[in-house]
């Protein structure tokens, strides 16, 4: 008896995990299968005056994360915790949009249109805040401004990972940081069910980064499949957290914010030098790193070093008092400052050198 209940209580511990370990093994396999030319699932990514790749490399490796995260989300669901149906939606539409970009191609246009109906999807299944909160204060949100909120930023947020999707190793980092984070503050807050959720689109880039971290080069990218359909989970769980009361946006959005912050930053800037937005470029912080010497394994590790510390500052702010969480806003908001300063300096001293 002693050692069946000691079997019963193992295997108590290890189901919950199994949908984690699913993902990652599906991911994992998958991408392996995009890397490999000659295979099924092989789609060469060849480089652009954008990329910092020098020579093609599989570009359908963000399947593995989709194929990862659709079979944790099933073994969630039939363990009683499925994720809203706005949310599976939307990520299936921007998921195939997407993935028909990475084989043929898209305008602009039609990949707006299909994140558009995403984002919708999410407004119509009640997400759209109608208040936003920091620590004891709640600012009440004028009838349709919340759903004019979650339009905008659930595009921005599914657009700006695509565009921070450029460096071996760092959109993945910032799903297992990210999503991580947001499943720690459910866990807190008591709800098992969306930690699972949120934990598996983690688990499922974990399996990825295996053959996408650089040593010294990627095998396999995720393409715009990944990385779009995880920036429009990343808004989708925020929002959907959000709801449940599990945490507040502003942790979210600090979770996210190594990527927020970089893509909204030289957005701002090429918006201010008058400069076509959505034409391609090599000005986020990563890719003036890169140009200046320094290797792709050196500038992520430092960026997932960055990223844990913003997921850790996230769990540990909320529930904390006001004050503190100001505190803590405007301590990122100096570090973000010293980071930009510090890469203009070491830009301003190569061109002296030069």
């Amino acid at each position: 008896m002693g050692s069946l209940r000691a079997a019963l209580l193992c295997m108590s511990k290890v189901l919950p995990a199994l949908p984690l370990l699913l993902a990652f093994a599906a991911a994992a396999w998958l991408a392996r299968r995009a890397a490999e030319p000659g295979t099924w699932l092989y789609r060469a990514d060849r480089p652009t005056p954008r990329s910092l790749h020098e020579a093609p490399v599989g570009r359908l490796g963000g399947l593995g994360i989709l194929a990862g995260l659709a079979l944790a989300w099933a073994g969630c669901a039939w363990a009683g915790a499925a994720p809203p149906l706005s949310i599976a939606g939307g990520a299936l539409i921007v998921a195939a949009v997407s993935l028909v970009d990475d084989l043929r191609g898209l305008s602009p246009a039609a990949r707006l249109g299909g994140q558009t109906l995403a984002a919708l999807a999410l407004a119509a299944g009640g997400l759209a805040p109608e208040a936003l909160q920091l620590g004891e204060y709640t600012l009440g949100l004028a009838a349709g401004l919340g759903a004019v909120l979650l339009l905008a930023g659930t595009l921005w947020m599914t657009n700006l990972y695509n565009f921070m999707d450029g460096m071996d190793g760092l959109a993945g980092g910032m799903a297992v940081s990210g999503f991580g984070a947001l499943a720690v503050l459910a866990w807190q807050g008591g709800d098992r069910g969306f930690a699972l959720l949120a934990a598996a689109p983690a688990a499922a880039a974990g399996g990825f980064l295996v053959w996408n971290f650089p040593r010294p080069r990627a095998r396999v990218f995720m393409g715009d499949a990944g990385s779009a359909t995880l920036g429009f989970l990343a808004a989708a769980l925020s929002l959907w957290g959000r709801r449940l009361g599990l945490f507040p946006l502003w942790a979210a959005a600090l979770a996210f914010s190594p990527f927020i912050v970089d893509a909204s930053a030289t957005l701002a800037r090429r918006a201010l030098r008058g400069e076509v937005l959505w034409q391609a470029h090599r000005e986020h912080h990563y890719q003036r790193l890169a140009g200046l010497g320094l290797s792709h394994r050196r500038i992520v590790v430092r960026a997932y070093a960055l990223m844990l510390a913003c997921a850790a500052s996230a769990v540990g702010g909320v529930g904390r008092p006001t004050r503190d969480i100001l505190w803590l806003l405007g301590a990122w908001a100096l570090i973000y400052a010293l980071i930009a300063w510090r890469v203009r300096l070491l830009e301003r001293r190569r061109a002296g050198l030069s």
